[in-house]
C-alpha cells in the first residue's frame, strides 16, 4: 500500500498543494511550524477520519476560509483509490471513495492503514490509561470492522445512558428506563473486552521478539490487558453498582475504564521502569503494530514519522531506521544530518517552509 499523491486545499497553512510521493522513503525537513506536520495531519485524517491532534474540523480549515479539501491518490495491491474529504468550519465533514459519497465517516477506516510516531507517542507507556486505550482502539478500529460497530454502538450507549442518569435526578420515574440500556450496554462491552483480550495475545506474539532485540536481549516484554470487569460478569457489576451510578450520575463500570499494562522481566514499567525502559517499550510497541498491520491485511502500512529521530538515541534510531523495510515512509525533520549520518537510502526529499514546498 503506496500514497501517490496528495491534495490539499486550504487545509491549515497550506491554500494549494499537490504532492507526489515515492513508494519508499519520503523526508519532509524544515523550520519549526513550517507546515510538516499539516502534511502527516492530512494523511491520518484520511486513514481515521480523525486529527492525531484531537483538534476539530473548524480549527483544521484556513483560517479565513469556510471549506477545506484533502485529496488522496493510494495504489493499494495494484488498485488505485481517491479518497476526499470536504471540511467544514460549520457543520460535519463529507467523504467519498473513486467518487462515491459515505454514508457514515467510520466507512473510511480499514482503506487506508497507518502507523503514526510521534515524540508524544514516546509517554503513551506512562501515562494515564486513556491514552493506552485509544491506542488500542485506533488500532482495532482501522483492523476490525466489527470491533469498530461495537465500540461506536457502546460509546453511543453509554452517552445516553450518562444523560439518563443526570435527568433521573429531577426526573426519578425514569429509572425504569436503565435495564433497556444496561442489556444493550452488556452486550456491547462483553465484545469489546473479548476482542481486546484476543488483540494483546497477538501483540504479544510479536512485541517480545521486537523488544528483546531492541534491549540487547536484557529484557523480556509482556502486554498483559488488565479490564475493569470480566466479559462474563459485566451484567452482574452493572447491576451491582447501579445505586452508585446513580449517585455519581455516571457510567462507573465498562471497558471505557480498561487498562493495559507494560511488564518488562516482571517489572511493570507504566509505575516502576525507568525513562528509557518506557521508551524503548513504546519503541517495540509502534514497531510491532507494523507487523500486525501486515499480518492482518497481508498488506503493508503506511508510516509516518513526525519528528521522532531526534528523540531516539543512536542504537533506537537505528534499529528504527533499518526496520522500515519496503514500508513506504514519510518523515519530518528539521535536518537532514540524521539520515545522512546513519547513511540512511533517501527516495525523495521535500522542502517545507511557511506553507510552500520544494523539491
Amino acid at each position: 500500500m503506496v500514497i501517490k499523491s496528495l491534495e490539499l486545499s486550504n487545509f491549515r497553512n497550506f491554500r494549494l498543494l499537490d504532492m507526489n510521493f515515492d513508494e519508499k522513503t519520503n523526508i519532509l525537513y524544515g523550520d519549526n511550524a513550517q507546515g510538516k506536520t499539516n502534511i502527516l495531519e492530512a494523511i491520518y485524517l484520511c486513514a481515521t477520519t480523525k486529527s492525531h491532534r484531537g483538534t476539530k474540523d473548524r480549527d483544521i480549515v484556513a483560517f479565513d476560509e469556510e471549506e477545506g479539501h484533502i485529496r488522496i491518490f493510494l495504489d493499494k495491491k495494484g488498485d488505485e483509490i481517491r479518497i476526499d474529504m470536504h471540511l467544514r468550519k460549520n457543520g460535519s465533514k463529507g467523504i467519498a471513495i473513486d467518487g462515491q459519497k459515505l454514508k457514515r465517516a467510520s466507512q473510511l477506516l480499514g482503506v487506508m492503514n497507518v502507523v503514526f510516531f510521534s515524540p508524544e507517542d514516546l509517554s503513551i507507556i506512562k501515562n494515564g490509561p486513556a491514552e493506552r486505550r485509544r491506542f488500542v482502539d485506533m488500532e482495532l478500529c482501522q483492523l476490525d470492522p466489527i470491533y469498530l460497530r461495537d465500540l461506536n454502538s457502546y460509546n453511543k450507549i453509554v452517552n445516553q445512558r450518562n444523560r439518563l442518569l443526570k435527568d433521573m435526578a429531577f426526573q426519578p420515574e425514569l429509572s425504569g428506563t436503565l435495564d433497556v440500556w444496561d442489556m444493550q450496554l452488556s452486550g456491547y462491552a462483553k465484545r469489546i473486552i473479548e476482542r481486546r483480550a484476543v488483540f494483546a495475545q497477538e501483540l504479544n506474539g510479536i512485541i517480545r521478539e521486537v523488544h528483546e532485540s531492541l534491549s540487547g536481549g536484557k529484557e523480556e516484554l509482556e502486554v498483559v490487558y488488565e479490564p475493569h470487569v470480566k466479559a462474563d460478569e459485566v451484567e452482574e457489576r452493572m447491576q451491582r453498582n447501579r445505586e452508585r451510578d446513580i449517585r455519581m450520575k455516571q457510567t462507573t463500570t465498562g471497558p471505557h475504564r480498561d487498562d493495559f499494562a507494560f511488564v518488562a522481566n516482571g517489572i511493570d514499567i507504566r509505575r516502576f521502569g525507568s525513562q528509557g525502559q518506557q521508551r524503548t517499550a513504546a519503541l517495540s510497541l509502534k514497531l510491532s503494530e507494523i507487523e500486525l498491520v501486515k499480518r492482518v491485511t497481508k498488506d503493508t502500512p503506511i508510516l509516518l514519522l513526525d519528528d521522532v529521530l531526534s528523540e531516539l538515541d543512536s542504537n533506537r534510531q537505528n534499529y528504527l531506521l533499518n526496520s522500515i523495510g519496503n514500508i513506504q515512509t514519510i518523515v519530518t525533520c528539521t535536518g537532514l544530518d540524521e539520515f545522512v549520518n546513519n547513511r540512511f537510502e533517501i527516495n525523495r526529499v521535500f522542502h517545507v517552509s511557511h506553507g510552500e514546498i520544494s523539491d
